[in-house]
C-alpha cells in the first residue's frame, strides 16, 4: 500500500513538470510571437528624417527650418518655391528622394529637428544678426549644432532667462501664435516698492497703448519681505509687455529675469549656457 502512495506520488510530480514546462513553453512562444509583431511594427514605422521616402513640399520646407507648414503652404502658392528648377504651385507636391529643392534663390536640404535652450545674459540681442555689429544671443549658442535655428520669441536686450532655438517651424508658430497662450513667469526687481493695489489693478487688467492686459498671476516673491521683487505669470507675447505694465503705475525695471517658458525652467543651466532639450520636454512641447 505504501509502495503505490510512492507511486502515485512520483507519477503526480512527473505531470507537475511536464505542465510546468508546457506552460513554459507556451509563454517562451508567446514572447517569440509577441516579439516578432512589435518588430514588424518597428519596420512600418515612418521616420521623417529618412531621405528614401517621400514627403509633401510644405512638409520640406518645415522641416528645412524656413517656416511652419502653413505659411510654406502661402509660399507655395505665391509661386516661389521650386523643385528640380520647376515652379511648384500644387498643394499636396511629393518631393522626391534626389530632387533639388529651391527657396529664395537657395537650395534647401531636410534637417533633422533640433531644440536649445538658452539662459540667455543681459546686453545681447535676440536677432540673427545685427547691422551694427552688437553681440547677440547666435553668438552665445553657436556651438550648439550644425543646424540652422532660430530664436523662438524674443527677449529684449537687457531682459535675461529662457530663450528656446529651433528649427522646427511648426513649434515655432505654435509657440509665438497669439491664439497658444504660452505660460511664461517672469522674476521682475522695480526700482520702488510696488503697492498691493497696483498688484489687484495688474490682476484685473489695465489699459495701455495697444489693448488691455492682465497678468493670469502676480505676486511678490518668496515671503514678500523685499516688495520690489515681483513674480508674473502671463501667456501675452506683445513687445515689451512685462516692463509697460509696471511703467503704466510709474515704476521702472531694474531686472527682468524669465523663469519659465512654455514648462521649462532654469533649473541646472547657469546664465549664459545652453542645452539640448530632452525627448521628453520635446514631447512636452509638441503636446501644447
Amino acid at each position: 500500500m505504501a509502495r503505490e502512495s510512492e507511486k502515485h506520488k512520483r507519477s503526480n510530480h512527473k505531470e507537475d513538470r511536464k505542465k510546468a514546462s508546457l506552460k513554459k513553453g507556451i509563454k517562451k512562444d508567446e514572447f517569440k510571437r509577441k516579439d516578432k509583431q512589435d518588430k514588424k511594427v518597428e519596420k512600418k514605422r515612418v521616420n521623417p528624417y529618412k531621405k528614401s521616402e517621400n514627403i509633401r513640399l510644405n512638409r520640406y520646407l518645415a522641416m528645412a527650418g524656413i517656416c511652419s507648414r502653413r505659411e510654406a503652404d502661402d509660399l507655395i502658392r505665391a509661386g516661389i518655391v521650386k523643385v528640380n528648377g520647376k515652379i511648384i504651385v500644387e498643394m499636396g507636391f511629393q518631393v522626391k528622394p534626389g530632387d533639388v529643392v529651391n527657396y529664395g534663390g537657395q537650395t534647401l536640404k531636410q534637417e533633422k529637428h533640433v531644440y536649445v535652450l538658452l539662459n540667455k545674459p543681459k546686453d545681447f540681442i535676440t536677432t540673427r544678426s545685427d547691422p551694427q555689429d552688437r553681440r547677440t544671443v547666435m553668438n552665445l549658442i553657436a556651438k550648439a549644432t550644425k543646424e540652422n535655428i532660430y530664436p523662438v520669441g524674443r527677449l529684449d536686450r537687457m531682459t535675461t532667462g529662457l530663450l528656446l532655438f529651433t528649427n522646427d517651424g511648426d513649434l515655432t508658430r505654435r509657440l509665438t501664435h497669439p491664439s497658444s497662450e504660452v505660460e511664461k513667469i517672469y522674476h521682475v526687481t522695480l526700482d520702488k516698492v510696488v503697492k498691493h493695489d497696483h498688484i489687484k489693478q495688474l490682476q484685473e487688467g489695465v489699459e495701455l497703448d495697444d489693448g488691455e492686459i492682465k497678468a493670469d498671476k502676480i505676486k511678490y516673491v518668496g515671503n514678500g519681505e523685499d516688495k520690489k521683487q515681483v513674480g508674473v505669470e502671463l501667456h501675452s507675447g506683445r513687445n515689451r509687455i512685462v516692463r509697460r505694465m509696471f511703467e503704466h503705475f510709474g515704476y521702472r525695471v531694474i531686472k527682468l529675469d524669465r523663469v519659465v517658458f512654455a514648462g521649462l525652467t532654469k533649473k541646472d543651466l547657469p546664465r549664459g549656457k545652453y542645452r539640448i532639450l530632452k525627448d521628453v520636454e520635446v514631447g512636452n512641447l509638441m503636446g501644447l
